[in-house]
């Protein structure tokens, strides 16, 4: 049952809910009311206000770009369910501080929209009223990603979450603090698998824009429409189904960083929408005419050949002249000297910990094998095999076993000779089979197919075995048609 309403605040069925068309106001502080997003939209950091039920209430502009939700989408929704922090897993850890009317504050990681891992500091701040009952709280919640950043050693070399001890990557660790510090658009090309986003946000983590958001969006991800509205945002009425007016992305990034990745993929029209917005900052959301500044630095990234691209009519030459300011170029693994047994120890050093395994090392035969392997998927690639290696490791160290079976099987063209090839039975612990097929697509194709009927079907584990993280299986298969 719905209740009364007094100044954009209703009751149902005893819950105070602001109306999704009303912001709520700060009275009796200044000589009108103010709205509360005046105050808080400003803040460097993420500030959420939540019921005594720990529900969902407010939060500000930063905590919107922080975790990729916008705030009408999460009104009344526990915190736990939006921030997904690994503390709050089992228990509210701020219930015990809630209790005696005191503040704490707090380390862990939150999962945002986009599925990242995101290390924060929480604090949290209970509002009590005079006869000590509980109103709500105010929780704080402050990226610490560059701070996590710099306490990363034991690395000859390093960037951000990025290392490496070949001459191509130390130069490129020498120039990337140089480019931070300035503000004009960079374009980071590579093959897939290289760590362009692991540049970008090293780059952002870097720079004077460090405690602003950096917003990712992935070009190649969304059909037309729908990325028009994610990146420029839209007004209410502007199609079907704009029930309220949206910021977009690009919007959110204020005082920030913006990272267009898969930029290469971006449809020609919008590519003329985001030239203009590079000219002149600002930003005019589909359905409006009126314009909003925002101060944003561009970085972007693409694994296509951009130039090739211009000449085919593709991409747009001014586009590219405009993003191609400072142009990074990362190295694929095959060209970084000595990087693959460092990447190595890393990766099982990471793993290790996070999946509670004593592995202290590689047999001499696993650590061969790792090290032939050409890696046409590059650092993500041994990241993932790694990974699964741990996964399967009952002992203290990683013998062939305990590998993807392809990796030790005769490989496929790599990216640049690509053309007739075998396909691999991810699974067998022989040689793998000769399959029909003129060329890697179709191997490729196939091989899917063998996991996926090797695993009865499950993506996890199938996606374990070729290597690959779930979403990249999910892409391919729907690439492929596989879906049924």
């Amino acid at each position: 049952m719905m209740g009364e309403t007094t100044s954009g605040v209703s009751i149902a069925d005893g819950y105070p809910r602001v109306d999704r068309w009303t912001r709520p106001l700060v009275k009796d502080l200044f000589a009108s009311p103010l709205p509360l997003s005046a105050l808080l939209d400003s803040i460097p950091v993420g500030v959420a206000v939540l019921d005594a039920h720990r529900r969902l209430l407010y939060f500000n502009q930063y905590l919107e770009s922080l975790t990729g939700f916008h705030r009408d989408q999460v009104w009344g929704l526990p915190c736990w369910d939006v921030l997904r922090a690994d503390v709050c897993h089992h228990h509210c850890p701020f219930d015990k501080a809630s209790a005696q009317g005191e503040g704490l504050s707090l380390e862990g990681d939150i999962i945002n929209r986009d599925r990242r891992k995101i290390p924060v500091r929480l604090s949290s701040v209970p509002f009590v009223e005079g006869d000590g009952s509980l109103l709500g709280y105010m929780e704080i919640v402050e990226d610490i990603r560059l701070l996590k950043a710099s306490e990363i050693a034991g690395h000859a070399y390093s960037f951000g979450e990025m290392i490496g001890h070949s001459s191509n990557m130390e130069e490129l660790f020498r120039i990337m603090p140089i480019i931070a510090q300035t503000d004009s658009s960079v374009l980071i090309t590579g093959e897939t698998g290289t760590g362009k986003d692991l540049a970008a946000e090293a780059i952002h983590q870097a720079s004077n824009r460090a405690h602003g958001p950096f917003i990712k969006i992935n070009c190649g991800a969304l059909p037309e429409t729908l990325l028009e509205s994610e990146l420029f945002g839209h007004t209410k009425g502007s199609f079907t189904g704009a029930v309220s007016d949206k910021p977009g992305r690009i919007r959110l990034g204020h005082k920030g960083t913006v990272y267009l990745t898969e930029v290469g993929d971006l449809p020609l029209s919008l590519q003329v929408k985001l030239l203009t917005f590079l000219d002149d900052k600002i930003i005019y959301p589909l359905g409006s005419t009126k314009g909003f500044q925002s101060d944003v630095r561009v970085v972007a990234a693409t694994h296509r050949p951009l130039e090739k691209m211009v000449r085919e009519g593709s991409f747009r030459e001014d586009l590219l002249f405009r993003l191609n300011v400072v142009r990074l170029h990362l190295p694929p693994l095959r060209e970084r000297e000595g990087d693959i047994v460092l990447l190595m120890g890393h990766f099982l050093g990471v793993f290790a910990e996070r999946f509670h395994k004593k592995i202290k090392g590689f047999s001499e035969e696993a650590r061969r094998i790792l090290q032939e392997y050409p890696y046409p998927g590059n650092a993500r690639e041994l990241r993932n095999a790694v990974e699964y290696a741990v996964n399967f490791c009952q002992d203290d160290c990683i013998k062939p076993e305990h590998l993807p079976a392809y990796l030790a099987a005769p490989q496929p063209p790599g990216p640049e000779t690509a053309g007739e090839g075998v396909a691999v039975d991810p699974w067998a612990s022989s040689a793998p089979s000769h399959r029909s097929g003129t060329n890697w697509t179709d191997m490729e194709r196939q091989m899917i197919l063998d996991a996926l009927i090797q695993a009865k079907g499950r993506k996890n584990k199938a996606a374990l075995a070729l290597g690959w993280g779930r979403s990249t299986l999910w892409r391919k298969i729907n690439q492929y048609g596989l879906e049924s």
